[in-house]
């Protein structure tokens, strides 16, 4: 998956299965409401750029190498396979988004020999968490989605399904970053039980395992979920569209200051901070969202 990218699916007004679509929402989009309203409007109304993180274009290099590494024989998954695949996969995503290449001072420099093997650390520290000679995923950075009875289209991309022979489905995602604090796992959990809704509601069957791959720190979170579970997912994500709808027409999109605001690309614009907001675009232009999931 590129750094930044817009899925292929239905937008809103688009007919799917005979219904017509009213709204879009990925787990993504939905976490920027949920922690902040006015952020959700920057990055999905407003579209307004942000600059390159090296963070989470190592997220998305390591993905890709993730996703690679399964194309290969199983005896051949091996550490040194995986760093082998680094610098193609970066050089391919350079080729694909040049302005990429302006990310460190000099291709090649110290800086930009420090964050590849920043990435190599990465990789190394998956082949401790799990045995890729051993597993035989069904998906791989699988596009999803599902049209509710609201008319709300649920949309994301998955990093790994993996089915057992008994049909049982495990969910799988990994993140560059640490794991996070017991305090932050719910909210941690909430993209993996949006992927497991959506899942349930095409496939007709439950999820057995939710895992989330922690590759900064080497840790693992897995989760268990059950039908009560996601029909509340389903509620809470109900709730967060009907949100953003009453913000759309009231224009109100106020922030919610906090410790994440120190790497809020936007702070400057942002009134908490004595910024000033762009005056919002025209409404015909501010009813897509996209399911550019982060790879953190």
């Amino acid at each position: 998956m590129s750094v930044q990218e817009e899925s292929p699916a239905a937008r809103v007004g688009t007919v799917v299965d005979g219904v017509e679509v009213l709204g879009a929402l990925s787990p993504s989009r939905a976490g920027d409401f949920m922690s902040c309203p006015l952020l959700y409007r920057f990055r999905t109304i407003d579209k307004l750029p942000e600059p390159y993180s090296p963070d989470a274009v190592r997220g998305t290099v390591v993905h890709k190498v993730l996703e690679d590494l399964f194309d290969l024989p199983a005896e051949r998954r091996t550490p040194d396979a995986a760093a082998g695949m680094l610098e193609p996969a970066w050089a391919a995503l350079v080729e694909q988004e040049p302005e990429l290449a302006s990310l460190f001072e000099a291709e090649g420099g110290p800086e930009s020999a420090e964050w590849l093997a920043s990435c190599r650390s990465v990789l190394e520290r998956y082949f401790t968490l799990e045995d890729p000679t051993r597993l035989e995923p069904a998906e791989r950075e699988l596009y999803v989605e599902t049209l509710l009875e609201s008319k709300l289209l649920l949309r994301g991309f998955v990093d790994r399904i993996d089915v057992a022979p008994d049909g049982a489905i495990r969910v799988v995602d990994y993140k560059t970053g640490r794991s996070p604090h017991e305090m932050f796992e719910a909210k941690a959990l909430f993209q993996m039980k949006f992927y497991a809704l959506v899942i349930w509601r095409t496939r007709g069957v439950l999820p057995a395992m939710l895992q989330l791959v922690y590759l900064g720190n080497g840790e693992m979170l897995r989760y268990v979920p059950d039908e009560r579970d996601l029909l509340a997912t389903e509620r809470k994500v109900e709730a967060v569209w009907e949100a953003i709808r009453r913000a759309e027409e009231s224009g109100d999109w106020r922030p919610s200051p906090g410790r994440l605001c120190d790497w809020c690309a936007h702070r400057a614009i942002c009134p908490a901070y004595g910024g000033t907001p762009p005056p919002l675009p025209e409404p015909r232009s501010r009813l897509v969202d996209v399911a550019d999931d982060s790879s953190l």
